[in-house]
């Protein structure tokens, strides 16, 4: 059975704990006033972390097409794979999502990206009309969409660990429980 690598499960909790803080500073972020010490502070970390995260994803993503999907676990039903399939396909089509309108929503103005000071992503500047609110919305609804996916992923995760009693959720968290299951 094939099996996910040390990078892989790195990489996969390393963005759920992005993904997690970016969505908690960004629902803190949009009650922010404009006397309020962090109005400039934070969207500047936010978008640092969401340029850091838009690498990672792309990372994920040409890893899993170098090393190809992971063998479901034994025994699955083949609506079980299926939806598995489709639910991770959706995770990673609402992080481009995310990251790209998140993009459009920092460029509108025609400013690149500060990521930490150490360089900037040039900004395309504004592509279509009122792009930073529509890209805004469209921003909200995938973050919340997607966290609510996760809440889902990780739920499933855990029907199989605790439910079915099998190697799902365990492959995820040891690459050595890899070794011993080839």
């Amino acid at each position: 059975m094939k099996s996910y690598s040390r990078l892989q499960i790195s990489l996969h909790w390393i963005v759920a704990l992005v993904v997690v803080g970016l969505f908690a500073s960004g629902f803190w972020m949009v009650e922010l006033t404009y006397y309020s010490p962090w109005y400039k502070t934070a969207p500047f970390w936010h978008k640092s972390v969401g340029v850091v995260l838009a690498a990672l994803v792309v990372w994920r993503l040409l890893l899993r097409l170098k090393k190809g999907a992971v063998d479901p676990v034994p025994g699955h039903s083949k609506l079980v794979t299926q939806s598995s399939h489709l639910a991770h396909a959706l995770l990673y089509l609402l992080l481009v999502v995310i990251v790209s309108s998140g993009y459009l929503i920092s460029t509108a103005d025609g400013r690149g990206i500060d990521v930490f000071g150490w360089f900037e992503v040039p900004a395309l500047g504004q592509l279509f009309d009122q792009q930073s609110d529509r890209a805004g919305l469209v921003h909200q609804f995938a973050a919340y969409s997607l966290i609510g996916f996760a809440v889902v992923h990780g739920l499933a995760a855990l029907k199989h660990h605790f439910v079915d009693k099998d190697l799902t959720l365990k492959r995820m968290l040891s690459s050595n429980l890899n070794e011993e299951t080839k």
